[in-house]
C-alpha cells in the first residue's frame, strides 16, 4: 500500500470513527439497555481492533476478490451483468442487502459449527460488555471469511459489479448501510421495533446471539440485517428481555496479541483437579 493511500484510509477511518461515536455515544447514554460507562473494560482493545480491521482485511481481500470477480465474469455472459446493472438502483440495493445477508447467514453459521472457524470467531464473542464498538472486535481472518461468504453470491448474481468502468453506487450504499447497521445491532440501546423485528435486526435480536446464559440459548440469530432468515432456517430467538450475561464459556486472553494468536495456538490443557494435585 502506498503512503498516500494509507494516509487516505487512515483519514477515512478517523472520520468514520468520529461519526459513529457522535451517533452512538449519545444514544447509548439516553436509551441505554444497561447502565455502563462509555470507556468500559476492554474499550482500548476494541479500539485497537477498529484500527487493525480498518486496514488488514482490506489487504487480505485484494487477491481473493480479484480472483472471484474474474471467475464470475468468465462464467457468465457479459450481457447478463449489463442487464443487472440496468435494474433500478433501489431494486438492486434491496436485492444486494438480502442476498448479501443470506450469504453471511450461512458463513456465520459455519463459523459456529466448525472448530477451525470458531477459534477465529470466538474472539468476537468473547466480549463481556455490549456496545457499538464491540462490532470491531474480530480477528481479521474472521472478517475475511464473513465478507467472502457475502460477496460470492452478490458477485455471481451481478448485484454488485466491482469490474464496472465507473463507481457502483449500489456497492457504496451496501457498504455504508451494512457497516452502520452492524454498529447499531451491537449497541447498548434498548430500542425494539415491534412487528418489524421479523424484518429488520435490532440490538435485542443480536444481543441474544452474544448471550452466555447457557447452551440452550447459544447459536441463535445469525443474520446481520434480515431476521426472517433465522425464522426460515429455525435459528430465531428473541424473548421479551435481554440476556443476563455475554461472552463465551472458554477462557480467552485479555491482551490484543494473545487474542490475535489465539486461533493458531494449541488449546490450553485443562487445569488438573484438586484431587489430582
Amino acid at each position: 500500500m502506498h503512503a498516500s493511500a494509507f494516509l487516505m484510509d487512515l483519514a477515512r477511518m478517523v472520520a468514520f470513527f468520529g461519526l459513529a461515536l457522535a451517533i452512538f455515544a449519545p444514544l447509548e447514554r439516553v436509551f441505554a439497555a444497561r447502565r455502563q460507562k462509555i470507556v468500559r473494560p476492554a474499550f482500548g482493545t476494541d479500539l485497537a481492533y477498529y484500527v487493525i480491521n480498518g486496514i488488514v482485511p482490506k489487504l487480505l481481500l485484494v487477491a481473493p476478490m480479484a480472483v472471484l470477480a474474474w471467475s464470475v465474469h468468465r462464467a457468465f455472459p457479459s450481457v447478463y451483468f449489463q442487464q443487472m446493472a440496468a435494474l433500478p438502483m433501489p431494486v438492486r440495493l434491496v436485492g444486494a442487502l438480502v442476498v448479501g445477508d443470506f450469504g453471511y447467514y450461512w458463513g456465520h453459521r459455519w463459523m459456529h459449527r466448525f472448530p477451525v472457524l470458531w477459534r477465529f470467531h470466538a474472539i468476537h464473542h468473547s466480549a463481556e460488555h455490549m456496545d457499538w464498538l464491540v462490532n470491531t472486535r474480530s480477528h481479521p481472518v474472521d472478517i475475511l471469511f464473513g465478507r467472502m461468504c457475502s460477496y460470492v453470491p452478490l458477485y455471481a448474481l451481478g448485484l454488485l459489479q466491482p469490474t464496472a468502468t465507473r463507481a457502483d453506487s449500489v456497492q457504496l450504499l451496501f457498504l455504508l448501510i451494512g457497516n452502520l447497521w452492524s454498529y447499531f445491532i451491537h449497541a447498548n440501546i434498548r430500542w425494539r421495533f415491534g412487528a418489524l423485528e421479523s424484518v429488520i435486526a435490532t440490538p435485542a435480536f443480536h444481543h441474544w446471539h452474544h448471550t452466555n446464559d447457557g447452551p440452550a440459548y447459544v447459536d441463535k440469530n445469525f443474520a446481520s440485517m434480515m431476521p426472517f432468515l433465522d425464522r426460515l432456517f429455525g435459528t430465531y430467538y428473541v424473548p421479551g428481555h435481554l440476556p443476563g450475561s455475554y461472552g463465551i464459556a472458554s477462557p480467552m486472553p485479555r491482551d490484543l496479541a494473545g487474542q490475535l494468536l489465539y486461533p493458531v495456538l494449541p488449546p490450553s490443557p485443562p487445569a488438573p483437579s484438586p484431587a489430582a494435585t
